[in-house]
């Protein structure tokens, strides 16, 4: 039985969602900055950790830390 890489605990197959190629709890598919619980498909992957798209992993990870790079928040 797989491990939850959340919580560790079994993940049986009723309650699994597979994302980032690991099986989790629905409820441990969270994003590690807000916490919201996410669902395959809707989110972003940094260091094999899951986030939100947006405004999470966007305002983290991404250039300009706004929006798609900053392209829509020019300082002249």
């Amino acid at each position: 039985m797989p491990l939850c890489p959340s919580c560790n605990k079994e993940v049986y197959y009723a309650e699994k969602v597979t994302s980032l190629g690991k099986d989790w709890h629905r409820s441990c598919l969270k994003c590690e900055k807000c916490d919201k619980t996410l669902t395959s498909g809707e989110h972003a992957e940094h260091d094999g950790k899951p986030y939100c798209k947006e405004p999470c992993y966007s305002g983290l990870f991404t250039a300009g830390g706004l929006g798609h790079g900053g392209t829509e928040h020019h300082t002249y």
